[in-house]
């Protein structure tokens, strides 16, 4: 698979009503950042041709919070459907060729793994249109895949317009595609708005892709966790909590103690030593540097700190942009907070 014959899009424009909240729904942090930036690094750590993000609400905020990294935008000026956000970025996109992997800005538990086996799975297949899909126990607010009677993809249907059959399908669509280039776009200028929102659907060129003979092949997700879309405050706890459970298994199998690791955040770029044993309810941030065998006792905040080894830090402590000296435990209740830059 020749990545570079590859762009991304990431719809990043809506508002996010369900979240009740001001702000813009991809902004909102998900362990320790937007969980639109969850979203652009796993696209590129995929080293593709081009990165599109397509933004509308708040789109200036939503751009400068992605300022550090290698995309360009396209504006969708009024909200008109996920077709429509797609189109947004036909203007960069239409002469390159190759296929466009399209995914939303709100499923920050993507994985690169799992995007890559889709691109490798829609190359080797020779497919005009891939969709990844999973099965979820409860599918409510999931577009529903409906199925011909041999088992092919025949189309995709909104919840909001569903039959009560339909409802009861559980494989759904996830929202992440790969499509050729020029089918894309082709097949986006024939969806309507016949539809209960009156907007351009995406998932209709499902149907477009079987009208005009191409089959649409479909890529099954095994961990319906990983594309998770966040439109609550409860579906981003749970988010928050799963890039947090990843991250504490990794340094557990490193060879870090962490004791309750369900109540402990340490986010991805910070650095513990081998032997540390982390209690619970701690916090560790930022660019912290922690050695091997320290001791990190509960309720510790701690953020862009130096510990060498074999340190013990005492619990209630809070310790922000300080180096503790060697051999020098930190005891109870110690508070250090050094400005920025110091």
């Amino acid at each position: 698979m020749e990545c570079s014959d590859v762009s991304a899009l990431v719809l990043a424009a809506g508002k996010g009503t369900r979240m009740k909240s001001d702000r813009a729904k991809v902004l909102h942090e998900v362990f320790f950042a937007p969980m639109i930036h969850h979203v652009v690094e796993a696209v590129d750590s995929l080293g593709l041709g081009k990165v599109v993000v397509v933004t509308g609400h708040q789109r200036e905020q939503v751009e400068k919070s992605l300022s550090d990294y290698d995309v360009v935008f396209a504006e969708q000026k009024e909200q008109l459907g996920t077709g429509h956000a797609v189109l947004a970025g036909e203007h960069i996109l239409k002469n390159r060729g190759g296929s466009v992997l399209i995914l939303c800005g709100d499923t920050p538990l993507i994985q690169t793994d799992t995007l890559k086996e889709l691109l490798i799975d829609h190359t080797a297949k020779k497919a005009e249109l891939t969709v990844m899909t999973t099965v979820l126990d409860n599918p409510t607010n999931y577009g529903r895949v409906v199925t011909a009677e041999d088992g092919a993809v025949a189309r995709i249907v909104e919840e909001k317009d569903a039959t009560s059959a339909e409802l009861r399908i559980c494989e759904v669509n996830t929202g992440i595609y790969c499509a050729a280039n020029r089918f894309l776009f082709d097949a986006l200028r024939q969806v309507g708005t016949d539809n209960k929102q009156g907007e351009v659907y995406l998932t209709d060129i499902v149907e477009i892709a079987g009208r005009t003979g191409h089959a649409v092949n479909r890529y099954i997700c095994n961990d319906p966790e990983e594309v998770l879309g966040v439109n609550s405050r409860v579906e981003l706890a749970r988010a928050h909590a799963s890039l947090s459970l990843r991250r504490n298994t990794e340094l557990m199998l490193a060879g870090v103690t962490l004791m309750k690791p369900e109540t402990i955040s340490i986010e991805k770029t910070a650095t513990i030593g081998r032997d540390t044993t982390i209690y619970p309810h701690v916090l560790i941030s930022g660019n912290s540097v922690i050695g091997s065998g320290c001791t990190m006792h509960p309720f510790t905040v701690i953020k862009d700190c130096r510990i060498p080894d074999g340190i013990s830090v005492g619990s209630f402590s809070c310790l922000m942009g300080c180096t503790v000296p060697e051999g020098e435990d930190v005891a109870p209740n110690t508070c250090i907070v050094k400005p920025t830059g110091q």
